[in-house]
């Protein structure tokens, strides 16, 4: 939970789920009680606590003096772990949408029976010409199961839990081309985006389980968000990426299928070249378009630019084998291009030279020669990322008691999710045997970094083997630390 019950060591405390899901949880508060809401509670927390050691009682407390709203239920977001599914079901009786939403709260180890939350649902309606005809409404859930009823002239398409409202998995039967609908009209772009994630993510599971293809309705859908200029260049190229492999391989195990990290890295590398050669020809058009000209500026424009026309010439890359992603390198005057374009060298199997050159010009600092370190493993090939990082941990830069570097070497590793998970467990050892030597100096960043082992349990026998055989062995080492042995004692049994 975003509050813990207990800890074994304090450092443990400070996680993902401590800072990000509270922080989506503040995002839901803000959501209830509404801009002005939301500022008044604020005041009255820097009146009544400014300089204290405040709780999450006190922080609800202000909330509810400040608004009135009683946020008893609410308090379970800090107290119960878990993420809740939200299933959604519609019907449309001629004159109106009725749409029932209800809510599980699974059991977790721990807390076996959880109540109800409250949950804030940002709503809006389209019509099927794409014509919004409700605006965003926030719908609160309460209880197990509710109803609401939206009258309408013709059957309107929803667009539900807009600017990601909360984090809940959503669950709601959608055909591919609703879900192209609302990518294409959609006036949220958060559900935008998430629409054409969704196109994405259920073709890959197709190709993965079935053996399909890109077709022509979804390749289609995306050349019309890359060269759409109407659109957010930032937005553009947010939409053009693939879901990852990590989030595909938990996608599957969520079905109760079992992932293959090689047949995912596989799969999502074919959808690349597909989507790369249908939109071959307007690419380079799309890259002399994005284009700066002058000096750099970190603006939040030129940033999108600069993202949009990374995020082509990586398309471009898998049909010219990196020659325009050479010559971006060549030219680029910022670290953003430098480091974008080497990285679409190497995720082809290209840039040796540049490889080269980025060390010769960069060596002297540190945070850059970070870079250089992760990018040839986290885009190092499946069968050979466990020995680039091993053959990387004898450079000379390499420095395994500076947290960063460590980073940037053994973190990389643990974010190759084919190489880690490689079927011969070498990446399950390398980072163990690392984790175990880091641990006497830095038992904070081990115990973190030991989380690359969580999901052990999801993938096939054999990789649970390698995962678990690495576990006990951190595990059985003499003197580990609380930090390490809190974290893998909970992988192990958890």
């Amino acid at each position: 939970p975003v509050r813990p019950d207990s800890y074994v060591e304090i450092n443990n405390f400070y996680t993902a789920t401590i800072y990000e899901k509270g922080a989506e949880v503040i995002g839901m508060l803000k959501r209830l009680v509404g801009e002005d809401g939301y500022a008044r509670a604020l005041d009255l927390y820097f009146d009544r606590h400014d300089g204290d050691a405040a709780t999450i009682e006190d922080w609800l407390m202000v909330f509810q003096d400040a608004t009135g709203r009683d946020l008893t239920q609410f308090k379970r977001w800090y107290t119960e772990d878990g993420t809740p599914r939200v299933t959604v079901t519609e019907d449309w009786d001629g004159e109106a949408l009725t749409l029932t939403f209800r809510q599980e709260n699974p059991p977790t180890p721990g807390q076996p029976v959880k109540g109800t939350k409250h949950i804030p649902i940002a709503l809006g309606l389209l019509n099927p010409n794409g014509d919004e005809i409700l605006p965003t409404t926030v719908l609160e859930l309460t209880e197990a199961e509710q109803t609401f009823r939206f009258p309408a002239a013709s059957r309107p398409i929803p667009s539900i839990l807009r600017g990601f409202s909360a984090p809940v998995i959503l669950e709601r039967a959608t055909t591919p081309e609703e879900r192209a609908f609302l990518l294409a009209h959609d006036t949220d772009p958060f559900n935008k985006w998430e629409a054409g994630r969704t196109l994405a993510k259920d073709l890959l599971i197709r190709m993965v389980t079935e053996g399909a293809s890109p077709g022509p309705d979804w390749l289609a859908a995306m050349a019309r968000v890359a060269f759409d200029d109407a659109l957010d260049p930032a937005f553009r190229a947010l939409a053009l990426r693939l879901p990852g492999e990590d989030d595909l391989a938990a996608t599957l195990h969520a079905a109760g299928i079992v992932p293959d990290p090689a047949s995912i890295h596989a799969e999502r590398r074919r959808m690349a070249r597909a989507l790369a050669q249908h939109l071959g020809p307007r690419l380079p058009a799309l890259v002399a378009e994005m284009a700066e000209p002058g000096p750099f500026s970190p603006d939040a424009r030129a940033a999108g630019r600069r993202s949009l026309r990374l995020g082509a010439l990586g398309m471009l890359a898998l049909t010219d084998d990196g020659a325009a992603a050479r010559a971006g390198y060549a030219a680029a005057d910022n670290m953003t291009d430098e480091v974008g374009t080497l990285a679409i060298l190497l995720e082809v199997g290209q840039g040796a030279p540049e490889l080269a050159r980025f060390e010769a010009r960069w060596s002297h600092d540190a945070n850059v020669m970070d870079k250089w370190f992760m990018l040839q493993i986290m885009l190092a090939q499946p069968d050979r990322a466990a020995e680039v990082t091993d053959g990387l941990t004898r450079h000379p830069a390499f420095d395994w008691k500076n947290p960063n570097r460590f980073r940037s070497v053994i973190g990389a590793l643990s974010a190759n999710h084919a190489g880690f998970h490689h079927i011969s467990g070498a990446g399950y050892a390398l980072v163990a045997d690392w984790l175990i030597r880091l641990d006497p100096l830095n038992p904070q960043t081990a115990a973190r970094m030991s989380t690359a082992f969580e999901t052990w349990r999801r993938y096939d026998a054999d990789r649970q083997v390698g995962a678990q055989a690495a576990l006990r062995r951190i595990e059985a080492h003499p003197g580990l630390s609380r930090d390490l042995a809190e974290m893998v004692g909970r992988m192990l049994r958890g």
